[in-house]
């Protein structure tokens, strides 16, 4: 299975602000040549055996230390300049999802326990239900052509209920699949509304196939459509390259055909994953769930560094008036 690698999780709104660095590096530059030089003064100002009766022991890293979480706190107040962000994932109210399934004979294929289909409905069916209630969910079955089991609306136990009627024909028909899904979001359209943001709710396609498109419009025709409407489609490649079916009378390899799904993901701004095994499409479905259930944020974190600062610079402090009897 592949699950695409997450987006990076911080970022710094007004990056410039890190010149406030270059002072700080070079105030440690200063720091370390004035300690170099102090040493050099202390060997020629006495012999050592003096310089041991007049200095008592001290281990010389403490000398250091307040130092070093001083320049740890600029460091930080340099950071908290540039407005550093954090995503946050908030949960959506909002939106529309059509489930769509590839219902071909090569769906009856036994290499996933007990056969592709099955599996695929008892996964399609844990998702639906795992979606919030305020969105709208469809289903579409496609093999020679496409069918609208269930209109995408709020009613989720229709969309399952839909998910139980699924029946094996001949063909497959990706391009008709995605078209169709579209037309149940056209049909949707205002009564969508829009978001708390004021956006129009967001839709997704989420297409599980195993084969190649064979009849029916092409899958470009399909990208151009999504692209157009600005939706994108999510694929699943369900199944293993080993999948056979039985077919009057004959044996007929049915491997997933999964650089076309991930081409037609990739071209309408969807993700392509693939699942060998029931368990990793439950996994690939959870995903998509948090993807779509859920929209990504910025946060600031500013307070955060600027407390952390504060604290380092007082811890500075203490250890210097508790070792030297003095603020660094």
């Amino acid at each position: 299975m592949r699950i695409p690698a997450p987006a990076p999780l911080f970022a710094l709104a007004s990056p410039g602000w890190l010149w406030l660095l270059v002072p700080v590096v070079l105030l440690a530059v200063f720091y370390g040549v004035q300690q170099a030089r102090r040493s050099r003064y202390a060997v020629r100002f006495a012999t050592l055996p003096m310089l041991e009766r007049l200095v008592p022991r001290q281990p010389a890293w403490r000398r250091h230390v307040p130092a070093a979480l001083l320049l740890l706190a600029f460091v930080g107040l340099a950071v908290a300049a540039s407005r550093p962000q954090v995503d946050e994932q908030v949960p959506r109210e909002r939106a529309t999802v059509i489930v769509t399934v590839d219902v071909s004979l090569s769906m009856e294929a036994t290499d996933v326990d007990p056969n592709r289909l099955t599996a695929a409905r008892a996964a399609a069916t844990a998702f639906v239900e795992g979606l919030p209630d305020g969105f709208n969910v469809g289903v579409v079955a496609f093999a020679g052509s496409a069918t609208v089991l269930a209109q995408a609306s709020p009613d989720h136990e229709a969309a399952i209920e839909a998910l139980g009627r699924l029946e094996l024909d001949r063909g497959t028909a990706i391009g008709d699949g995605v078209l169709t899904s579209l037309a149940q979001i056209e049909a949707i359209g205002d009564s969508a509304g829009t978001d708390a943001d004021g956006e129009p709710v967001p839709a997704h396609v989420v297409l599980l196939s195993d084969g190649t498109n064979t009849v029916g419009s092409t899958v470009e025709m399909a990208v151009g459509a999504a692209q157009e409407a600005g939706v994108p489609v999510s694929t699943i490649a369900y199944g293993t390259p080993e999948g056979t079916v039985t077919v009057d009378g004959q044996l007929v390899p049915v491997p997933v055909d999964q650089p076309s799904l991930d081409a037609l993901a990739e071209a309408t701004g969807g993700t392509g994953y693939a699942a060998e095994t029931a368990d990793e499409l439950d996994e690939v479905y959870d995903d998509i769930q948090s993807s779509i259930g859920f929209r990504t944020e910025p946060r600031d974190v500013t307070p955060f560094f600027v407390a952390g600062s504060l604290l380092v610079a007082l811890l500075a402090a203490a250890f210097s008036l508790r070792w030297f009897a003095r603020l660094p």
